[in-house]
């Protein structure tokens, strides 16, 4: 309303005096020419006054509305980097949850893998009753002594062989030299000419043991005392 009166009220009323001058011919002794004159410059000033502060709070007004406007995008921006950073940060939790989930079970795998494969095979196979008096992978090595064909007298000499090699020890292995299980076989890979599971197959080491000694020493009195001469059979 205020600026109404600057921009149109001031015009109407120095129209008014203008009229009321000329209808009495005169203002304060000045002719009518002069008067009008004056009322006209008068005028002119303060719609011009008006004008420039109209103008001058249309541009204060506008200039509020920018900040407001642009004060709320950077408050926007503010929220959609916040939001933007809050879904980064859950996501790369849920991605190193996953790995490691992922982590445990491969780890959980290779144990039960290491477990299965680590597991000693119990021997099956029957045992006669002269090796009654022996246990664990003695029992074992009297029981396929006889099946390999030798005579119960070799079980003593194969037991103090073995037993100085390995003590019966199916996962004995010499990190020096290589050798490996009841046999000492070197390497110990030589084994897996009679079954894969070699590394822990008691039966498999003996088999291929009873088998190198039969080959090489004839029996295995005969490698237990090639071992006392030398050290090793």
């Amino acid at each position: 309303m205020s600026r109404l009166w600057s921009r149109f009220g001031v015009r109407t009323a120095a129209v008014a005096l203008l009229s009321v001058g000329v209808a009495g011919g005169f203002y304060l002794g000045e002719d009518r020419e002069t008067q009008e004159q004056g009322i006209k410059s008068e005028l002119a000033s303060a719609v011009d006054a008006a004008e420039f502060e109209y103008q001058r709070e249309r541009h204060a007004a506008h200039m509020a509305a920018v900040a407001e406007q642009r004060n709320a995008e950077y408050e926007a921006k503010l929220r959609a980097a916040a939001a933007a950073k809050a879904a980064a940060e859950r996501a790369r939790k849920a991605e190193a949850a996953a790995a490691a989930r992922k982590k445990r079970a491969a780890e959980a795998a290779a144990a039960a893998k290491a477990a299965e494969e680590g597991a000693t095979k119990p021997y099956t196979g029957p045992i006669p009753a002269s090796c009654a008096e022996y246990s664990g992978n003695r029992r074992t090595g009297c029981a396929l002594l006889l099946d390999s064909g030798f005579k119960i007298d070799q079980m003593p000499c194969l037991d103090k062989l073995w037993t100085k090699e390995s003590g019966w020890n199916h996962k004995a292995s010499n990190p020096s030299s290589g050798a490996y299980g009841i046999p000492q076989a070197l390497p110990g890979s030589k084994m897996g000419t009679v079954a894969d599971d070699w590394r822990t197959n008691p039966a498999t080491q003996i088999k291929w043991g009873l088998g190198y000694i039969k080959g090489r020493y004839g029996t295995p009195c005969g490698a237990w005392a090639h071992s006392q001469d030398v050290g090793w059979y």
